[in-house]
């Protein structure tokens, strides 16, 4: 375990209880150099529980951690000084400017000044608030604001960034300007690590993508690869529908469908070839108020394998 140089962190059997509750159940994953890695699902999956594992807040319960090569139950401090944190809440100094954030920040990793004073001007223009320097933070919009934690998690260089729902709360653009410079650093060699609640943000920036529900990993792959396992290309939405309505149609569209779900009283069909199914069924079920055909997706995957939708 921890000996594979392109292997950054290396879980087995990996749990982590409260009061003898478990919250991780004993997974099994690794995360590769210049990997971008997203745990995706919805609260109280466990996602958060691990990633907070692997920078060493939460002592791991039992099973083996290995980050960056180092048991995570014995050298933490050394884990800790290679890692950057975005963690989920905002924990910036409200009172002090981003460029004072940014200092006081570097003064924790021992950095001497001259050196601080560069990466802090370095990484303010990187995320754009360079005429924000003189700024309070409590003046910082919501998206300045993540992105002045991204780049105080980037003082020290670190070799592993980990991201807990990191554009949580902001608008569609500052969250697209979150997401062009996770993907810059990416392109730098940066290994990325995240938690999210948004299928958007998981296609877009991750290479493989880690699935959990009540602690457990119930799949894992690029989104691609999950789509096409676990759903196909298409999905057919039709409402309302009860589950005697239900088995009738899919009876009749057996041959077509790869798989289905009804949700309340929404039919979801999985397809590989959604227009022949269109083609059969739009405008002979006058009683079906909502029918559309649309391409698979993240979400697709999770509602079928837990039931349940992301949503928080």
């Amino acid at each position: 375990m921890g000996v594979y140089p392109d292997i950054v962190v290396e879980a087995k059997n990996l749990v982590k209880s409260y009061n003898g509750i478990p919250a991780v159940k004993g997974i099994n994953f690794v995360i590769r150099a210049r990997e971008c890695v997203g745990f995706l699902g919805p609260n109280g999956a466990g996602k958060s529980t691990t990633v907070k594992m692997i920078y060493c807040f939460l002592p791991i319960t039992a099973g083996e951690l290995y980050v960056l090569g180092l048991d995570a139950r014995r050298h933490q401090r050394s884990i800790k000084s290679q890692v950057g944190v975005v963690a989920q809440e905002d924990n910036l100094d409200p009172e002090l400017t981003v460029k004072e954030n940014l200092l006081l920040y570097a003064s924790y990793f021992d950095l001497p000044g001259r050196v601080a004073q560069q990466r802090a001007e370095e990484l303010m223009n990187f995320i754009d608030l360079k005429d924000k320097a003189s700024t309070p933070v409590e003046e910082l919009s919501g998206g300045m604001k993540r992105r002045l934690a991204i780049a105080r998690a980037l003082l020290n260089n670190p070799k592993l960034l980990i991201l807990d729902e990191p554009t949580t709360g902001l608008d569609p653009e500052a969250r697209r300007l979150i997401w062009e410079k996770l993907c810059q650093l990416k392109e730098r060699g940066v290994t990325l690590l995240l938690t999210t609640h948004y299928m958007e943000e998981a296609a877009y920036l991750c290479d493989r993508i880690l699935i959990m529900d009540e602690g457990q990993i119930l799949a894992e792959g690029s989104p691609g690869e999950l789509v096409n396992k676990y759903i196909g290309k298409e999905v057919i939405e039709l409402a309302p529908v009860q589950e005697a309505q239900a088995e009738k149609l899919v009876a009749a569209l057996a041959s077509k469908v790869l798989g289905y779900q009804l949700v309340g009283e929404t039919l979801f069909l999985y397809s590989n070839n959604g227009r022949s199914i269109w083609q059969d069924i739009s405008g002979r079920h006058r009683y079906l108020r909502h029918q559309i055909l649309r391409p698979a997706t993240l979400e697709d995957v999770f509602l079928k394998l837990t039931g349940r939708g992301l949503t928080k």
